[in-house]
């Protein structure tokens, strides 16, 4: 017996070393193939202005750190849940709680929409993932309604509804994710890779959605096909854990968040990292990331109590935002463009519209003096899209 265990070590062992050299030989291929920077490619396109963000609204009623928060596709309503274990629905546009819900456990570290808007889904220490149907009676009794749909050995970490209300994708701290019939509650397909705790998830923008990204403990972003359960990209940038990930809008890349105080952009055809957002002036961790609805702009929301926005082409942050008295521990843009939503433990959500600063790089002739000058302009996008901006410069130089 003691001769078999020993054949088997023998053999983990070689099998580990041949992992190791197959890993090496695909960073030599990687390599091969990073023949520039994306910050050179982008030298040529014209730089973003200084961006201010105005607060819009304050949300205020969880007792305690808020953990995470989804917008409805109706880009009006808000869930978010919380460590005082309790989810609610908000009206954006007015701050009123439209829906309450109690959990039987604190620390909801997980809450999501339905694509229909008719349901949400939520779970924390309780392992579980809940779905509760919204109605237009606020006096109905949510509870009685709802649906215990995935089971966990560990915390839910994250869930996300596909493209329909019909199934849902759970990660968890037993360092699996997994997606579910949200009828029947059955599981339809697990996925196991990583080493650690797997910490956030988010599921490929397309209309077919056969594929997702999630994030861990292990400090991996790993790419899943759900169709087969297979992982069919993994990278191990990072040096600590992965807290957030978020696809680019095309769906050809995604961005990570870390405690290494670090967001990463990767490209999923060129099968690397092609960029780092990072200053030497930021030392504690991302907690969550999102991309702007052209994908020029990356939001980060930090350990600091600041929010970060990174121009994505040329690596360089465009402006920093404070307003948080606690670390920023969810961040949202919502559907249409137009602003986004922030989480923090200090128990309270804020709503910002994004509005920018753009100076020309062209100089103009004053109609006072006769002198040519540099000349700005500001540019609300209250009532558009962030990529509306790119637009609004082009139409401006003079």
């Amino acid at each position: 017996m003691a001769t078999d265990g020993l054949h088997e070590n023998e053999t983990l062992a070689s099998l580990k070393s041949e992992a190791e050299s197959l890993k090496g030989k695909l960073e030599e291929e990687r390599a091969k193939l990073h023949d520039v920077e994306l910050h050179q490619v982008a030298e040529r396109v014209e730089a973003l202005g200084q961006f201010v963000m105005k607060t819009r609204r304050t949300l205020k009623g969880h007792g305690n750190k808020v953990l995470c928060m989804d917008w409805c596709k109706d880009k009006r309503r808000i869930v978010s849940s919380s460590q005082d274990g309790k989810v609610i629905v908000w009206d954006s546009f007015t701050t009123n709680k439209e829906h309450a819900v109690t959990m039987p456990c604190t620390w909801v570290m997980a809450c999501a929409y339905a694509p229909s808007g008719c349901a949400i889904a939520c779970g924390g220490l309780d392992n579980k993932c809940s779905v509760y149907p919204l109605t237009f009676d606020k006096n109905e009794n949510m509870a009685a309604k709802k649906k215990s749909v995935a089971m966990h050995t560990n915390y839910l970490s994250a869930c996300s509804f596909t493209n329909s209300d019909m199934q849902i994708l759970t990660a968890s701290g037993d360092g699996t994710c997994a997606l579910w019939d949200v009828e029947s509650g059955q599981l339809l397909q697990s996925f196991h890779g990583h080493g650690a705790d797997v910490l956030c998830l988010d599921l490929a923008p397309s209309e077919t959605g056969n594929t997702f990204v999630s994030g861990g403990c292990d400090k991996k972003a790993m790419v899943w096909d759900m169709r087969s359960g297979q992982c069919v990209q993994a990278f191990e940038t990072h040096e600590s854990d992965v807290n957030s990930v978020r696809y680019y809008p095309s769906g050809d890349a995604f961005a990570s968040g870390s405690d290494d105080a670090t967001c990463r952009l990767y490209d999923l055809r060129a099968d690397r990292e092609v960029a780092i957002y990072s200053k030497e002036s930021i030392i504690f961790g991302a907690s969550s990331v999102d991309f702007s609805l052209s994908g020029r702009l990356l939001f980060a929301g930090y350990n600091d109590y600041t929010i970060n926005v990174w121009d994505v082409l040329k690596g360089s942050r465009v402006s920093i935002l404070f307003g948080h008295e606690n670390r920023v521990s969810t961040l949202r843009v919502s559907p249409d463009g137009t602003a986004f939503c922030s989480g923090s433990w200090d128990h309270t959500l804020r709503e910002k519209g994004l509005v920018a600063l753009i100076s020309f790089s062209t100089p103009v002739e004053s109609h006072h003096h006769g002198t040519k000058q540099r000349r700005g302009h500001w540019v609300s996008l209250e009532h558009g899209s962030a990529e509306h901006i790119a637009r609004c410069y082009a139409r401006s130089q003079v």
